[in-house]
């Protein structure tokens, strides 16, 4: 790679960095997972940086390789969640206030698989058949996956609900 080029992609980095990072840390729900994914996103693009065409869909090509990355390392995990007995009780909103987190926290306690069609559905607005092509999977399955991550999180987010307010008779 040339200096200008390598120059170049520093200014890429340094311009989308912050935004990227977000989308890694949606797709994987942890900050070190996503620095990670990431810097391993960024080194794929570094090594393809001169055949890459289009600079307009740099973004569209680091998204791709960091969703291709976080399924490669998906399929070398072992199995870490375990079927309970038990059911746990939903976590109670103490309002609207924290609502932000909590999304956040029930995302985290979404397997991979639907934290990632959530979060290119909805934060990063793919319709299901750029999502489908971008996990390689069916349409069929991600409008299941999506509605099944949905009915999740909508059982993880109880919020308060709101009082009903009595209207007064006016004399």
């Amino acid at each position: 790679m040339t200096g200008g080029t390598h120059e170049e992609f520093r200014e890429y980095v340094v311009a989308r960095g912050p935004a990227l990072l977000r989308a890694a840390y949606r797709l994987t729900g942890h900050a070190s997972d996503a620095e990670d994914l990431l810097q391993a996103a960024l080194v794929k693009t570094y090594l393809a940086w001169d055949r890459i065409q289009d600079r307009s869909a740099l973004d569209c090509y680091v998204r791709r390789a960091m969703v291709n990355i976080n399924i490669s390392w998906w399929r070398r995990r072992k199995l870490e969640e375990y079927p309970s007995e038990e059911i746990p009780e939903p976590v109670l909103a103490d309002g609207l206030a924290h609502l932000p987190e909590q999304v956040e926290q029930a995302l985290d306690r979404l397997p991979a698989r639907m934290r990632t069609a959530i979060v290119l559905r909805y934060y990063e607005d793919m319709s299901e058949s750029e999502i489908a092509t971008t996990l390689g999977i069916s349409v069929g399955t991600v409008k299941s996956t999506v509605s099944r991550a949905m009915a999740k999180l909508r059982g993880d987010l109880v919020l308060a609900e709101p009082r009903p307010r009595h209207l007064e008779p006016q004399t």
